[in-house]
């Protein structure tokens, strides 16, 4: 949208953006729930981090999703997606956009995986989070097989 930056003197921000930042809309106590909840969800972040290893630049936890688990977003000054597609398809090379890994601790799929205990069940989880982030954010998968697979296997686990 660079050719509308602001509107009524407020200028827009790229909500794929790692840096936005809603808090400063929260009274005290949504504040003091969300930092119990950030710190509850600390072991679920961690053990995202070790599973996707070097396919993330972070995994965090967000509240700025309402209906969906998670989410990928760029660093503020990272490349995103829609200027790595036009790079593309103007047939430049585009450098590989590292995403932050986002999820959302209040979405009951994310509260369910947390106190999964198998950590192959747990894994299965992250890839197909981490699958319907990117689906979202860039249209396409690296490798949808695989993806499908996940989710056919949890899919059967729970039927």
């Amino acid at each position: 949208m660079s050719y509308l930056p602001e509107f009524d003197g407020k200028q827009f921000q790229s909500v794929t953006k790692a840096d936005v930042d809603l808090s400063k809309f929260d009274d005290d106590e949504s504040k003091a729930k969300r930092e119990e909840t950030e710190k509850e969800f600390e072991s679920v972040v961690d053990r995202t981090k070790a599973y996707l290893g070097e396919r993330v630049k972070d995994v965090r936890t967000t509240f700025k999703l309402s209906d969906t688990p998670a989410i990928v977003v760029t660093d503020g000054y990272d490349m995103g997606t829609q200027m790595a597609k036009l790079l593309e398809a103007a047939g430049q090379q585009a450098p590989e956009v590292k995403y932050i890994f986002e999820i959302n601790p209040e979405h009951p799929l994310v509260k369910q995986i947390a106190d999964e205990a198998d950590e192959e069940v747990f894994g299965k989880w992250v890839e197909l989070l981490y699958g319907q982030a990117l689906l979202a954010e860039r249209g396409s998968l690296e490798d949808p097989s695989s993806f499908l697979k996940v989710m056919n296997t949890l899919l059967a686990t729970k039927v």
